[in-house]
């Protein structure tokens, strides 16, 4: 090899070298400017680590619980008890919600031992509302008031089978709320039950021991509790808060919240929108599928609930007694093939004909 040629191959492999090493360096100075754009500008909040959380879990439920020691002191005055339990009930709801944002990154262990304590905290709100709250006596009335007739509930009367009752919840039924025994809808067999809160949020609403009947709740609620139901099917708007199920067979679920808990299920179809990942215990054949429910105002229901955004979540589901690395048998996929399309409620008409 002649040194001209030697020459020439010495300098083609430092023009190399120094092409790799100028390539390396722009590597990693795209890759220190990527992650100095991310720790500027990340839209994820500097605080959601696990120990920030218990911190602040614990300084709310410290708070919690204070207000709530605070209620025999104020007992003597019970026109300011209605107010102050409804107060520690927003509290507990702030901090069921804050379980659900967080439970994407938390441990299982802690997002459990978080929602016994906001059952424990509900649990001794409603001790203390019983004991301190007076029942009202029974008394008859002549004549029931306008705004008294809508905030009842009326019972169910004997009917053909092939004719089926209208239940319907007005607005008002806000004013009657107490943190132990709050509005619902109850004891039905074979009725289309609809609760119309458009005017503002309501506080907690339960749905319990309902047979072959239809729920329609249109507008916000702030928590939702559902006990035993068979052949049901239940459409509900935005709930700001967390939505607990129980005890339900051959239902279905049309249903949006920040959290949602499910247990002891069977057969139920669950077409959901949530922020965290629906939960879900002793179940078995529960099939999920995105949220389709329609009425005139939903829209503008989910964004003031902060709903408005599909995150995606009801196909991640958490089942808490299935511990292994592999798919639960509990729960699946609904096929969509056999999803319903658009569920609109605004058509009650027409939706009453198809029952």
């Amino acid at each position: 090899m002649d040194d001209d040629t030697e020459k020439e191959l010495i300098s083609n492999e430092k023009e190399s070298e120094a092409a790799l090493q100028k390539k390396h360096l722009s590597m990693l100075d795209r890759l220190s400017k990527r992650q100095q754009s991310r720790s500027t500008n990340s839209t994820e909040p500097s605080t959601e680590s696990t120990s920030s959380f218990l911190t602040r879990f614990s300084q709310l439920k410290s708070s919690i619980e204070s207000h709530l020691s605070e209620s025999q002191s104020i007992s003597s005055d019970p026109s300011q008890l209605k107010p102050h339990f409804d107060k520690i009930s927003e509290s507990i709801s702030d901090l069921e919600k804050l379980v659900a944002q967080s439970s994407y990154f938390l441990p299982s262990y802690d997002v459990r031992s978080s929602l016994k304590t906001v059952s424990d905290l509900k649990r001794n709100l409603e001790n203390l509302s019983s004991e301190l709250i007076p029942k009202k006596k029974f008394s008859f009335k002549n004549k029931a008031s306008k705004k008294e007739r809508d905030s009842v509930i009326p019972e169910s009367k004997p009917e053909s089978k092939s004719k089926q009752s209208i239940v319907t919840v007005h607005d008002s039924v806000q004013s009657s709320f107490v943190v132990r025994d709050s509005p619902g809808f109850r004891n039905k067999t074979g009725e289309v039950l609809i609760g119309e809160f458009s005017e503002s949020e309501v506080g907690e609403f339960t749905i319990s021991d309902l047979d072959s009947c239809e729920v329609r709740i249109i507008g916000c609620v702030r928590a939702l509790f559902i006990h035993r139901l068979k052949n049901c099917r239940v459409y509900v708007g935005p709930v700001t808060g967390s939505i607990l199920i129980e005890e339900v067979e051959g239902c279905v679920f049309v249903i949006a919240s920040h959290q949602i808990r499910i247990h002891g299920a069977k057969g139920s179809d669950f077409y959901l929108r949530v922020r965290s990942r629906p939960i879900v215990e002793d179940c078995n054949g529960v099939r999920f599928a995105p949220y389709c429910l329609s009425y005139r105002g939903i829209e503008d229901d989910l964004r003031g609930a902060g709903l408005d955004a599909e995150t995606g979540n009801w196909a991640n589901v958490d089942d808490f007694r299935w511990l292994r690395a592999v798919q639960s048998p509990n729960w699946s996929i609904l096929p969509e093939n056999e999803r319903v399309g658009i569920v609109d409620i605004s058509k009650s008409e027409s939706m009453k004909e198809e029952i």
